[in-house]
């Protein structure tokens, strides 16, 4: 054998465990799924009987109908889309914003105002919960969409700002320095160079926001007591008791929050892993 059929080989072999590797990972994320979806049509009752593995023996489609409107899901889907699509536009632009003051404007006050922000990276959203609650109490924005926008964008910010200003001092500062002297006021630099760049570290923050937002559940308890005011991933708490569960609706519910999320992969699959590619920080 030689050398040629050698390396020829250990490709063959490599390139084997990789794509086993991948299934395996490939199997681990999609099996839940499945799984999901085939005990949503499922009643209660068959659920607990039966093998969980087992296919229902009628498709209990009702399940989804119930969980709609009994949820009150049509409020509460546009709700966090609301919440959502808002948040991440604020944080993108807020956040992009203040990485180009800390990036590349530098001033006395930069680095101090940098950390502070930064160092809500490593504070738990448990941490805040209690004293956002009295916040929003004692400015009147409890059990408001206001308030639950200003909490969401808060918690948003300091990841937003710390991949923001690591990104965008890997711009050339010649680039400014020559709008500058072609006379650009800062504003219509951020908005026609440094907006366009950041188009990859944008897609990671908007990944992180989108999902986050979309997927809260905690906060949304503490700041709203209304129906009408909540979000999604509360109403899917409705079919699960202390004493006793739901489960086909419960699962029906879930499958109806996420299923958004998947859309929202598949459409932008090729711009995400481009976006979380290109937007890591540099060291």
């Amino acid at each position: 054998m030689n050398v040629f059929e050698k390396k020829g080989g250990m490709h063959f072999v490599k390139q084997t465990l990789i794509y086993i590797i991948l299934g395996i990972f490939t199997f681990m994320a999609l099996y839940p799924l499945l799984w999901l979806l085939i005990s949503s049509f499922k009643t209660t009752q068959e659920y607990q009987l039966t093998s969980k593995l087992a296919l229902p023996k009628v498709w209990w489609w009702k399940n989804y109908y119930d969980a709609w409107i009994r949820g009150n899901f049509g409020r509460l889907f546009l709700n966090s889309i609301f919440y959502t699509g808002v948040s991440t536009i604020a944080i993108l632009y807020c956040a992009i914003g203040a990485g180009f003051a800390f990036a590349k404007l530098p001033s006395r006050a930069t680095g101090f105002l940098y950390k502070s922000f930064v160092v809500g990276v490593l504070i738990t959203l448990q941490c805040i919960m209690i004293p956002l609650f009295f916040l929003a109490n004692w400015t009147g924005l409890y059990d408001t969409r206001l308030g639950v926008l200003l909490c969401y964008i808060g918690v948003g910010m300091p990841m937003g700002i710390y991949l923001s200003t690591e990104f965008i001092r890997s711009i050339p500062g010649s680039l400014i320095e020559s709008a500058r002297i072609d006379g650009a006021p800062y504003l219509k630099i951020f908005l026609s160079i440094i907006v366009p760049m950041s188009k990859p570290v944008a897609m990671t923050l908007a990944i992180l926001t989108i999902t986050g937002t979309w997927n809260e559940f905690m906060l949304i308890n503490i700041l709203a007591s209304s129906e009408g005011i909540k979000s999604l991933p509360v109403g899917v708490q409705k079919f699960s008791g202390a004493l006793a569960s739901d489960y086909g609706k419960q699962f029906a519910a879930l499958m109806i929050s996420i299923v958004p999320m998947i859309i929202f992969y598949v459409i932008n699959r090729k711009e995400i892993t481009n976006g979380v590619a290109a937007g890591a920080v540099k060291g």
